[in-house]
C-alpha cells in the first residue's frame, strides 16, 4: 500500500512517518511506499524498509497537487496547513494554504477519475467551534468559529463531507485539540505557550506565559494524535454515515493545574521558570476558542487520548527526554 503524508516536516507528520516507517503496516496492510512532502524538506528516516520520497512545493499552486496524487496512493494524509496565529496575522496566505490548497488537493483527486477513491485522512481543529460555550462542547454543537483559522477549518470540514458524499474519496476529519507537549522550538501557533510552560521548564530554560491562570483547554499528547490519525486511516466508513468529522478526545485542565501537575512531576524548581507577561492578542485569541468536549462519538468509534495532563507531561518526558528532566 502506497501512503502519501501532506504536511510531513510539521511535528505530527514527523511522529506519523516515524511510526509507518518502525511498524512497516497500517491496519494489517503492508506499506510498499511512502511519499512525504511539505513546503520544506521533511525529514527522511534512515533504514527504512520501504522506499521514501520526499518531495518540497507549495501544494496550493494550480497543478502541484495534480503531482503529489499522481501515483494514486490509496491513503492520503492531510496535515498540511498554516498555524492558527499566522493564520491570523496574514489573511491571504492562511485563506490560500489552508482553503486553497485543500481545495486543489480534493480537485486533483477527482480528477484521476472514477477508479480512484483514496481515504483522506483531514486534520481540523477545535477552533471550528466559537464562543459562548457550553459546559462541555457534545457532537451537536454547532461550528461557528471566530478566528480566520478556524473559519477555514471549518470550510475543509464541510468540503470534506461534501466530496466523500459525492464518491470522490472516503474522507475522515478529526478535530485534534491543541497538541501538548509539542517538542522543539517553538511555532507560530497561538496556542504555543500551553506546551511552553512544560517543556522549557523541563529544558531548563525560562517560559513565558501569556494568559491568566484560569484558562482553560483541551489537550492531547503527539503520542496520541498519531493514533488518532492511524486509527482514522483504518476507521470503517460506513460507521460514520454522512457525519464524517469527529472531534477528538483529550483533557481539559487550567493552565494553572497544567502547571500543578508540573510541579507534582518535577518540582517546585521548574514551575519557577515560568514567567507571567500578558499578551493582548494572545488572550483575545484563546478567548474565542472552546474549553472541554463531551467526545463520546469520537470514543464510541475506538478513539483513545491521556486520562490526565500528569500522563502528558511523562509521555514527553519518556518519549522526547530520554526519561529525565534537566536540573
Amino acid at each position: 500500500m502506497e501512503v502519501l503524508i501532506l504536511g510531513a516536516a510539521g511535528m505530527v507528520g514527523r511522529k506519523l512517518t516515524e511510526r509507518l516507517a518502525r511498524e512497516r503496516q497500517l491496519g494489517g496492510r503492508g506499506i510498499s511506499h511512502l511519499t512525504l512532502h511539505d513546503v520544506v524538506a521533511p525529514p527522511v528516516p534512515r533504514d527504512a524498509p520501504f522506499p521514501i520520497v520526499a518531495s518540497t512545493s507549495d501544494f496550493a499552486v494550480p497543478g502541484e497537487a495534480e503531482k503529489l496524487v499522481a501515483r494514486q496512493p490509496p491513503l492520503i494524509f492531510h496535515l498540511a496547513a498554516i498555524v492558527s496565529g499566522e493564520a491570523e496575522a496574514d489573511f491571504d496566505k492562511g485563506y490560500r494554504i489552508n482553503l486553497d490548497g485543500t481545495r486543489e488537493l480534493f480537485e486533483a483527486i477527482r480528477a484521476v477519475g472514477d477508479n480512484y477513491r483514496p481515504r483522506v485522512v483531514f486534520t481540523s481543529s477545535i477552533a471550528v467551534f466559537g464562543a459562548p460555550f457550553p459546559d462541555a462542547i457534545d457532537d451537536e454543537f454547532f461550528l461557528t468559529p471566530l478566528t480566520s483559522y478556524g473559519t477555514q477549518k471549518a470550510i475543509g470540514e464541510l468540503l470534506l463531507a461534501d466530496y466523500t458524499r459525492r464518491g470522490i474519496f472516503d474522507g475522515v476529519g478529526i478535530r485534534l485539540p491543541t497538541i501538548c507537549v509539542r517538542p522543539g522550538k517553538p511555532n507560530k501557533a497561538a496556542s504555543g505557550f500551553f506546551s511552553g510552560i512544560i517543556r522549557e521548564p523541563l529544558n531548563g530554560q525560562e517560559a513565558v506565559l501569556p494568559v491568566p491562570d484560569n484558562v482553560r483547554h483541551t489537550h492531547a499528547s503527539p503520542r496520541s494524535a498519531v493514533n488518532f490519525l492511524i486509527h482514522a486511516a483504518n476507521l470503517d466508513g460506513a460507521r460514520l454515515g454522512n457525519r464524517r468529522n469527529l472531534t477528538m478526545p483529550g483533557v481539559s485542565v487550567t493552565v494553572a493545574e497544567q502547571i500543578e501537575a508540573l510541579r507534582r512531576i518535577a518540582g517546585d524548581k521548574m514551575v519557577a521558570r515560568i514567567r507571567r507577561d500578558p499578551d493582548p492578542t494572545i488572550m483575545q485569541i484563546v478567548e474565542g476558542w472552546p474549553r472541554n468536549f463531551d467526545a463520546s462519538r469520537a470514543r464510541s468509534l475506538g478513539f483513545k487520548a491521556e486520562s490526565s495532563f500528569e500522563e502528558i507531561i511523562r509521555i514527553h518526558i519518556e518519549d522526547e527526554l530520554d526519561g529525565a528532566i534537566a536540573n
